[in-house]
């Protein structure tokens, strides 16, 4: 799968969370709240994407031992999903947007379903078309 589609999805997945809890909670779908939102955990993503981008392109073998594969879970779909829901919440942090120990779990659990979610299916796709 192409990184840029890879990315996409993420992306998708990552506002799939954000517009459900926003749901939940009753926060409405205006463009600026889902922005304030979400844009944490896109900058979180953008984080683990660039760190294993730079990996693969110096050929880190030992981190990775083989080719960067961002559609996989291992290792680079977990390294995306943990710096998602830890830059997220960082920045949540910082900016005071709330980070109560609740809500760390519930987006933790849930952007790991997300997140490593379609790159399990994807790969069953992709052996069960093999």
């Amino acid at each position: 799968m192409s990184l840029p589609v890879t990315a996409l999805i993420d992306a998708v997945a990552i506002t799939v969370f954000v517009l459900i809890g926003r749901s939940s909670h009753h926060n409405g779908y205006a463009l600026l709240g889902v922005l304030q939102t979400l844009w944490p955990f896109l900058a979180g993503a953008a984080v683990g994407w660039s760190i294993d981008y730079v990996y693969s392109h110096v050929r880190s073998r030992e981190w990775f031992g083989r080719e960067f594969r961002p559609d996989r879970i291992v290792p680079a779909g977990l390294f995306i999903w943990f710096c998602t829901v830890t830059v997220g919440m960082i920045l949540r942090y910082l900016f005071h947007e709330g980070v109560a120990v609740s809500f760390i779990i519930v987006a933790a659990t849930v952007l790991a379903l997300f997140l490593l979610g379609w790159r399990a299916l994807a790969a069953f796709v992709v052996r069960r078309n093999a």
